[in-house]
């Protein structure tokens, strides 16, 4: 794992929140503002792709069932799957996350922005937290959370709901925040408060 004296000079951020309480809405605009940003969920996709160092380990820990038929991971078996199942979601999640930690380290090293925000729904349950000077957490009602699911991803209710049930309560996320989004209202409410802290953020340096 890296350490702090192996990240540069770089101002560390660590964006988390529950699926669907709008982390990537927040990601993108700090991109826009000038932050360097880094996407766990993308970094996760592309180790899982064949040819990737996760996805053989995946597969012998899953089976077939898990691949599409073109031979790529389908990320919504795979969910129904370790959603339903805290054994294996732990064994996936011990499968991937040294694996996403090593190239998230190794891709961040490269960005020339000096405040780097990290992204990453499960930061608080592993060494990312480690790296960050402050945690940003965004928030919704559960609720909201499901009916942006099924609006946006073509989940079942049940489907949303499952994966909504079987995450860290948002409460012990925000017991361990710097900053708190609240997104129950409009998207310009939330980036209001983005913006806000990238302005005192910024004073900081």
């Amino acid at each position: 794992m890296g350490t702090i004296s192996e990240l540069g000079d770089h101002r560390i951020i660590g964006l988390t929140g529950n699926i669907a309480c709008g982390k990537s809405t927040v990601l993108a605009h700090l991109a826009a503002l000038g932050a360097g940003v880094l996407d766990a969920d993308r970094v996760t996709r592309q180790l899982q792709m064949q040819g990737g160092p996760a996805y053989t380990r995946m597969v012998a820990a899953f089976g077939a069932g898990i691949l599409q038929p073109d031979g790529e991971i389908d990320r919504k078996a795979l969910g129904n799957h370790v959603f339903s199942d805290p054994a294996a979601l732990h064994q996936l999640e011990a499968l991937v996350r040294p694996l996403v930690r090593d190239e998230m380290l190794r891709q961040m090293a490269a960005l020339p922005q000096p405040i780097v925000v990290i992204d990453a729904i499960g930061l608080l349950d592993g060494p990312l937290a480690d790296w960050c000077r402050e945690i940003w957490v965004v928030t919704c009602p559960p609720e909201q959370q499901i009916a942006r699911l099924v609006a946006t991803r073509g989940f079942t209710e049940a489907e949303a709901r499952l994966r909504v049930q079987a995450q860290r309560p948002q409460a012990e996320k925000v017991a361990r925040a710097t900053r708190i989004f609240a997104n129950a209202g409009t998207v310009a409410d939330l980036l209001a408060q983005v913006d806000a802290a990238w302005s005192a953020t910024k004073a900081d340096l």
